[in-house]
């Protein structure tokens, strides 16, 4: 595979890992926020990725990744009674989104670290190109 190839790859897998931190911090933002249903809830994001493979080479195991959708969660929402709250329904309860705070920090720092990773894929194969065309120049 060639160094060319690397960006590529690390380049598709960074969009990859924007779109994930961008979930996250979706999921973040609102996951304090009530509403007087479970309908009107919010619901977390989930990015939903897939290989692409090269159709040329079928050697290769993938090309690149891409974000195929990005789904709304089907847990539902946590129930809180709170009747002295504006958005109460008539048994007196909020509804909140079901978002778990570790497990989206915990995505984010996954993500986060993917995307460094492939930011350093691309960053070696920059500087193995610079040395390779060095080469020819002593």
């Amino acid at each position: 595979m060639s160094l060319i190839k690397n960006f590529d790859i690390a380049g598709s897998a960074m969009k990859a890992q924007s779109v994930r931190l961008n979930t996250v911090a979706s999921n973040l933002a609102n996951a304090q926020s009530v509403a007087s249903s479970a309908e009107q809830a919010y619901k977390a994001r989930l990015p939903v990725f897939k290989a692409v493979l090269d159709e040329s080479n079928p050697l290769v195991p993938a090309a690149s990744v891409q974000v195929v959708e990005v789904r709304e969660s089907t847990a539902p929402p946590f129930m809180e009674y709170q009747p002295n709250h504006p958005l109460a329904n008539a048994e007196g309860y909020v509804f909140k989104p079901n978002i778990s705070l570790p497990e989206q920090m915990a995505d984010m720092i996954s993500a986060s670290q993917n995307y460094a990773s492939n930011v350093e894929v691309m960053r070696t194969s920059r500087d193995l190109m610079l040395k390779t065309l060095r080469l020819g120049q002593s």
